[in-house]
């Protein structure tokens, strides 16, 4: 994506006083997309500070750079940045039968970051199959894992799980399981995810009552639902009854106003792709009027990234907080052999989220960066 201008950056100074150039440069993108990127400048001429005049300063962009993939061979990726500088990782193993987890004062260190497994399946019962999506939580000083599981005698008998640490490092920490989330309704029931708003915390999953639907409910524990459940979605449109019905994977980003629910659509093939809910902060979202949901895929396969099915995603932060960053997994090509959830191939990776000038995100395609060309920044500097 291309740069089509850049605000003008003026500084004023006496002479002999320190120049601090900003950090970070506001940059106009095509389409009236507006972000913040930091700048390295160039030296500048001590003497030129102590006189009075004007002269100008030139910097280079520094465009995101992240491993491409950030992991390998972890779907549902799950990033959380802790308030201790680190940032977490877990992700659904292609085996399904473990937990793990990795973290890094980076988001490109998660890549390398050693991996520490916190949990393994039980061999009978529940918890003993399909151990999917993981996310990783804090809430009330303590860590919380949501994922789901089925049974070692029934694989399709999925339903959403928690567990509890409350050590700082949750990959040291002991882990202990709180159990099932119970639902009113017995039925396959996955990806579940926590957020609070507004002083109250509230959890939103996928359930086949019929279909795969968006369900969501005020909690009153990290591990129980206080609320009878709502349907806010059900798939409707043709990009999300591909192979089957599916919305599924919801990821709640807060900014602007709203309360943003990204999903995921249809089978897990090559036309996996994106839709988003949106509701006003201020309404109720226990109410299903309050979301309204994009008629078109906000996310889809790219042949030119060659990023296929991208989706079940989470967000997070830049290190330095001017950016939200989009985590989804994908695979590198779009024919597969049998079953989609049983190829290894799904990749976790990250990648900058725009924004609109209404407010609201853009998720661009897979696998876009910052074009180099035009990305020069300049600061005019006055000396009185």
């Amino acid at each position: 994506m291309r740069t089509t201008s850049m605000k003008a950056c003026e500084i004023r100074l006496k002479a002999g006083e320190a120049l601090n150039l900003p950090k970070l440069v506001e940059v106009e993108l095509e389409g009236g997309l507006m972000e913040k990127y930091p700048v390295e400048w160039e030296p500048v001429e001590p003497s030129l500070l102590g006189r009075a005049g004007t002269f100008t300063v030139e910097g280079a962009i520094i465009a995101d750079e992240y491993p491409n993939p950030l992991v390998p061979n972890r779907a549902d990726p799950h990033v959380y940045k802790h308030t201790d500088g680190y940032y977490y990782f877990t992700g659904s193993v292609p085996e399904y039968d473990r937990l793990a987890l990795r973290r890094s004062r980076t988001v490109a260190g998660l890549s390398e970051a050693e991996e520490t497994v916190i949990w393994t399946k039980h061999e009978t019962g529940e918890m003993g199959n399909h151990i999917w999506a993981p996310e990783l939580h804090y809430i009330d000083g303590k860590w919380y894992i949501y994922f789901a599981a089925g049974t070692a005698e029934n694989k399709w008998a999925i339903r959403p799980y928690v567990l509890e640490c409350e050590d700082e490092n949750p990959l040291t920490g002991t882990w202990t399981e709180k159990g099932r989330i119970e639902l009113p309704v017995e039925s396959f029931s996955l990806d579940a995810t926590t957020f609070e708003h507004r002083g109250r915390r509230y959890l939103a999953w996928a359930q086949i009552i019929e279909e795969s639907c968006l369900y969501i409910a005020r909690m009153d524990s990290p591990w129980s639902i206080a609320t009878e459940p709502v349907k806010i979605s059900a798939p409707e449109y043709d990009w999300e009854i591909q192979l089957h019905r599916v919305n599924e994977g919801p990821a709640v980003l807060k900014r602007n106003g709203k309360v943003f629910m990204a999903y995921s659509a249809s089978g897990t093939d090559h036309r996996y792709c994106m839709g988003l809910l949106t509701a006003d902060d201020a309404s109720d979202l226990l109410d299903p009027a309050s979301w309204s949901k994009s008629r078109e895929p906000v996310f889809a396969s790219s042949e030119a990234a060659s990023e296929y099915g991208p989706g079940h995603n989470s967000f997070t932060v830049s290190e330095d907080g001017s950016a939200d960053l989009l985590v989804y997994h994908s695979r590198p090509y779009k024919e597969i052999e049998g079953e989609p959830l049983y190829d290894p191939n799904r990749h976790a990776r990250v990648q900058r989220v725009l924004w609109k000038p209404d407010g609201t995100p853009f998720f661009a395609t897979p696998g876009w960066k910052l074009d180099p060309a035009g990305n020069t920044a300049k600061a005019k500097v006055t000396i009185e």
